[in-house]
């Protein structure tokens, strides 16, 4: 579904991602682990076309992307669900999630999604018609993974979804990380949390200073003693 070749990312002087290759395909959990600043957010930005490849290349489904603007990357089928959230505050949950849809034509399919996020997300439900900026943390990540899936994208971004969040949230944001997979989507998934990430992931990519130094199933990199002491030490 994406092919990223030997992708080379630079702000001004720094080499953010130098060189790096994968692959995801169409039904798949694919995590891409490693310590901050490692490449990992800048490669899912490029593939979204809010950072420009310096080389390198990115297809999806076929098409070269590489050079693609957003909201066309968007139209292609792929939504970016970014670290940190960024809801927009003085909408309400309903608002954001239908300028998820914005690029979309087909009012009766938009309703059908929204029930489906909310059958996802009853807490998004339930706050409907509040503010996104009264909502706490946990919700407000709800509300950004489901203002992602109403524009209807085969493939979702997701960068950090566990980020400041309580462990119960956690544990909830991956159960519904791994429902979102049962509903077709193909994910690629940004996480500190590497415990969690390689416990939903099929298959896993470990990015260091901007290349990938590792890469296998998410069982058989969980199970590496390397990758078990520098990043599962605090999580076992």
């Amino acid at each position: 579904m994406l092919e990223v070749k030997d992708l080379h990312v630079s702000y001004g002087a720094i080499k953010a991602v130098k060189g790096i290759s994968f692959n995801v395909e169409e039904g798949e959990i694919v995590t891409l682990i490693g310590a901050n600043g490692a490449g990992k957010s800048t490669t899912l930005r490029t593939i979204s076309g809010l950072e420009t490849a310096a080389s390198g290349s990115i297809s999806f489904m076929g098409t070269d992307i590489t050079k693609m603007p957003p909201h066309n990357i968007v139209k292609q089928g792929i939504a970016h669900v970014p670290e940190g959230r960024r809801v927009f505050a003085n909408l309400t949950v309903m608002g954001n999630l239908k300028l998820g849809a914005n690029l979309r034509k087909d009012t009766e399919g938009i309703k059908k999604d929204i029930k489906r996020v909310f059958e996802l997300f009853p807490r998004l439900e339930e706050r409907q018609n509040q503010s996104a900026g009264t909502l706490s943390g946990g919700e407000q990540q709800m509300l950004a993974m489901g203002r992602g899936l109403m524009s209807n994208p085969e493939l979702i971004l997701l960068d950090e979804p566990s980020l400041g969040l309580a462990p119960i949230l956690i544990n909830t944001i991956f159960e519904i990380i791994l429902e979102i997979k049962r509903m077709g989507k193909t994910i690629l998934l940004v996480e500190q949390n590497a415990f969690k990430a390689l416990s939903v992931a099929d298959k896993a990519y470990v990015l260091n200073q901007g290349r990938i130094s590792m890469s296998g199933d998410g069982a058989a990199i969980m199970a590496n003693p390397s990758i078990r002491e520098e990043y599962l030490g605090k999580a076992q």
